[in-house]
């Protein structure tokens, strides 16, 4: 017996569940449903990510994406209602069916192409390195040949935070003065 053939299993399964988390979550009327189709999706990837050895993925994986998102889209759907719809669609039926085939046929002649190279020159995976996927390997290679990047991000965060709060703050000394100025000519 193959000694793959549980791991291809393992992750046939796991593939299985992403697929099905996904159409819940394209596919369900119900909001909540929905972000529980998400979080299955979410889930079954940090499990890939975990059968593939790349532990650190998977750990970010689960805590940005299961810990992050799916809580603050929960948060939404609380806030607004499970019951909350969305405003009336204007566009006709016949530009829906366009944009539709459009896209399913672009989708089709993109596997086509891909299948087609493949097919043609399989590509050989090299055996990845025992210390694929940690923490340790991921820092190493962070910090030695993608710092620059790493640092051009970080200061573009800063820049991006720095700009939400002065956009945040606004004028308001002025609004105040403003404000207390009508008040005032109304009270006289």
């Amino acid at each position: 017996m193959n000694p793959h053939i549980p791991a291809q299993i393992f992750m046939s399964v796991a593939a299985a569940f992403a697929v099905f988390g996904a159409l819940g979550a394209a596919f369900s009327k119900n909001p909540i449903r929905g972000a529980m189709g998400l979080l299955v999706l979410i889930l079954s990837i940090a499990v890939m990510f975990l059968s593939l050895h790349a532990e650190f993925l998977a750990f970010i994986q689960l805590i940005v994406y299961a810990g992050a998102i799916v809580v603050l889209f929960l948060f939404v759907i609380m806030l607004l209602g499970p019951s909350a719809t969305s405003p009336a669609d204007k566009r006709g039926l016949l530009v829906r069916a366009f944009g539709g085939s459009l896209f399913a046929l672009s989708a089709v002649g993109l596997i086509y192409l891909c299948a087609n190279a493949l097919w043609k020159t399989p590509i050989e995976v090299p055996a990845a390195s025992e210390t694929f996927g940690n923490v340790n390997s991921f820092g190493e290679e962070l910090f030695s040949k993608a710092v620059v990047p790493f640092e051009l991000s970080s200061a573009l965060l800063m820049v991006a935070v720095i700009g939400a709060i002065a956009v945040a703050r606004g004028r308001q000394p002025e609004d105040d003065a403003q404000g207390r100025a009508i008040a005032e000519s109304k009270e006289s």
